[in-house]
C-alpha cells in the first residue's frame, strides 16, 4: 500500500523545489556523517604521511603534519548522489552545475594526487600553475557555452545582468568574463582553504545567497531585480546537497581538523559556486557575497606582484603583508586560528547580508 502511494504521489511530492532541497540536504549530510570516519581512516592508511605542509605557512602549521587530505572526494560524492536522486533529470541546469563540480574536482584530484605521491621524492609540488590555469580555461569554455544555452529567449545571448536590471551584451568577451567568475571562484576557494574549518564556514553564507537568488529566479515577482529563469528550478536539489555536504564536512574539519579538504574539494566547490552564479545570472551578487574569499585571493595576488615589482626596481623584494594569504598575516600577528576563522566568518555573513540587500533592491 505504501509502495502504491509513493508511486502515485512521489513524483508530485518531489516536484517541489524546497522538498528537493531538503531531501538532498538531509541525504548529503547523512552521507558525510556515516562515511566520514571510515573515509578518514582509509585516507590515513593510504597517505601515511598525510597532507604535505608547505614551507610558506606559519611555523604553527607544522603540528598539523600527518593529517590526511583529499576529504573533498567524499564531499563531491555526497553532492553527486543526492543531486542525481532528487533533481529533475530532464532539466539541464542541475547537470551543468554537477559537471562543473566534477571537472574542477578532477583538476584538484590530479593536483592532490601528485603532491601526495611525490612526498617520497622530497617534493610536494602539484600541477604547475600554468598547466592548471590552462585546464581550467578549457573547462570554463565548455561550461560557459552550456550555460548560455539555458538562458531564456527574452535575455540576450552572451550577456551580463548588472544591478538595476541593466543588460550588457558581451559577445565573445562573455567567455573571458566566465573565466574570471568560474576559475576565479575556484582559485579563491582554493586559497581560502588554509585554516581548519575556514572554507566551510565562509562558503555557507554564500550558499544562502545563491539559494535566495534561486528562489527569486523561479518565482515571478518575488524580486524585481532578479530575472525569471524557469530552468533554474533544477538547482534546488543540487544546492541542498552542497549545503548538506559542506556542513557535514565541517563536522570533521573543525579545529583540530581530522582531515583537510584538499584541492579536490576546494576547487570543486569554487568552480561549482561560480557556475551556479552564472546559471542564475547573479555573478555580481555572488562576488559581493564571497567578498571575504575575494579579499583573501587579492591579498595573495597583491603580495606576489608587489614582491616582484620591488625586487625588479630595488633588487630586494618587499612585502605588503607579513605573510600571504591574508589569514596567515593575522597568524603572524599572533591571532589564534579559531579567532581568525570566526572573525572571517562574521565578515562573510556581513558580505552575504549586503548581497541579499542588493539582490532585493539593486
Amino acid at each position: 500500500m505504501l509502495t502504491s502511494f509513493f508511486l502515485a504521489h512521489g513524483a508530485t511530492f518531489f516536484a517541489s523545489g524546497w522538498t528537493q532541497f531538503a531531501a538532498a540536504f538531509g541525504l548529503a549530510f547523512l552521507i558525510m556523517l556515516i562515511f566520514g570516519r571510515p573515509f578518514i581512516n582509509a585516507m590515513h592508511r593510504w597517505q601515511k604521511r598525510g597532507q604535505p605542509i608547505s614551507e610558506n605557512v606559519p611555523e604553527t602549521h607544522r603540528q598539523k603534519a600527518g593529517t590526511p587530505t583529499m576529504g573533498g572526494l567524499l564531499v563531491v560524492v555526497a553532492i553527486l548522489i543526492p543531486s542525481i536522486l532528487f533533481m529533475p533529470l530532464s532539466n539541464p541546469t542541475g547537470w551543468i552545475a554537477l559537471l562543473s563540480l566534477v571537472m574542477f574536482g578532477a583538476i584538484g584530484f590530479a593536483d592532490d594526487y601528485k603532491k601526495v605521491r611525490s612526498q617520497s621524492k622530497k617534493s610536494s609540488n602539484g600541477l604547475s600553475p600554468l598547466t592548471r590555469l590552462g585546464i581550467e580555461a578549457i573547462c570554463v569554455v565548455v561550461l560557459a557555452y552550456l550555460i548560455n544555452k539555458t538562458i531564456p529567449l527574452y535575455i540576450p545571448e552572451l550577456s551580463l545582468i548588472l544591478p538595476f536590471g541593466i543588460i550588457w551584451s558581451l559577445g565573445v568577451w562573455y567567455y573571458v568574463f566566465a573565466y574570471f567568475v568560474i576559475a576565479g571562484s575556484a582559485n579563491a576557494t582554493n586559497i581560502t582553504d588554509g585554516l581548519d574549518g575556514m572554507l566551510a564556514k565562509l562558503y555557507m553564507p554564500v550558499l544562502v545567497v545563491l539559494v535566495v537568488a534561486l528562489y527569486g529566479a523561479t518565482r515571478i515577482g518575488f524580486m524585481d531585480t532578479v530575472m525569471f529563469l524557469p530552468d533554474a528550478s533544477g538547482l534546488y536539489a543540487v544546492l541542498g546537497a552542497a549545503f548538506g555536504a559542506v556542513l557535514g564536512f565541517l563536522w570533521f574539519n573543525a579545529k583540530p581538523a581530522s582531515i583537510f579538504m584538499g584541492d579536490v574539494g576546494s576547487l570543486a566547490l569554487g568552480g561549482f559556486m561560480g557556475t551556479v552564479a552564472m546559471l542564475l545570472k547573479s555573478e555580481i551578487i555572488m562576488a559581493i557575497a564571497a567578498g571575504m574569499m575575494v579579499l583573501i585571493l587579492l591579498s595573495s595576488f597583491i603580495q606576489t606582484m608587489y614582491f616582484k615589482i620591488t625586487r625588479k626596481i630595488t633588487g630586494t623584494g618587499r612585502r605588503v603583508f607579513l605573510r600571504a594569504p591574508l589569514h596567515h598575516h593575522f597568524e603572524e600577528l599572533g591571532w589564534a586560528e579559531t579567532k581568525i576563522v570566526d572573525r572571517f566568518f562574521i565578515m562573510s555573513v556581513l558580505f552575504s547580508g549586503l548581497a541579499l540587500v542588493l539582490l532585493k533592491f539593486a
